[in-house]
């Protein structure tokens, strides 16, 4: 232990678990790069862009490298990349683009609100959410089978709306429904929709107990400070 070198900002920023986000960062940089032109490259890049979250969190267990900054970098690649999939599926059917403006709000208000929410209650992860906070986001946040699941069927959605944008020169008759013929992206949006619905179910419980938090935390403090004045005047 007394040979071990100081840690500099440097180190933190080249911890591996950092290294994988700054990789992830590059992917989506490409998938955007390439959205409007070349689909199938795109969900590639995309994809592995987003597999790669759970290599980073194994990695940041597993080297003992998790970091404030490098929480900050995987919720903030997150929410960013699945942004700007949603800008352009926004553009690619305009009749909803309100929906998707609301989604990316919803996505955007509940994931910042939940990060104050946690730091101002001295939690030093996002994800380390106690039973306190009900048994489902405790369930969401600390099994991390459960989440790969509900996020990867959330992307998988929107990449099925994104790849169903570009719809191939002879497509591959496999049957309809309603009237609506199947192909592979409309497949894997009708599997992953439930657990989409389900994500964004758990966005709004999410934001309403980080409200929850946040007001508690304003009652504690205020009457902190009402007892100090309180002690003070006697």
């Amino acid at each position: 232990m007394a040979n071990q070198k100081p840690v500099t900002t440097t180190t933190i920023f080249l911890f591996i678990p950092n290294l994988i986000g700054y990789a992830r960062v590059v992917l989506a940089l490409g998938s955007l790069a390439v959205m409007r032109y070349h689909p199938k490259i795109c969900t590639w890049l995309y994809v592995v862009s987003c597999l790669l979250d759970a290599f980073d969190g194994a990695a940041a267990r597993k080297f003992n490298q998790s970091t404030k900054f490098g929480a900050i970098l995987d919720m903030v690649t997150d929410r960013c990349t699945t942004s700007c999939l949603i800008c352009f599926l926004s553009s690619r059917y305009p009749n909803w683009a309100i929906f998707y403006q609301l989604l990316i709000s919803l996505d955007l208000a509940s994931h910042y609100m939940h990060m104050v929410a946690m730091l101002g209650s001295g939690q030093q992860s996002h994800k380390k959410v106690g039973k306190e906070r009900g048994w489902f986001l405790n369930l969401y946040y600390t099994n991390t089978r459960v989440l790969f699941i509900f996020c990867a069927a959330n992307e998988l959605f929107f990449v099925a709306l994104y790849l169903y944008s570009f719809p191939p020169a002879t497509p591959p008759y496999l049957g309809d429904i309603y009237g609506i013929p199947l192909s592979y992206a409309t497949i894997m949006a009708i599997v992953t929709f439930p657990l989409w619905l389900g994500k964004q179910c758990t966005n709004v419980i999410q934001m309403v107990q980080a409200a929850q938090v946040l007001a508690q935390v304003d009652v504690e403090e205020r009457n902190g400070k009402l007892a100090a004045g309180s002690a003070k005047n006697k």
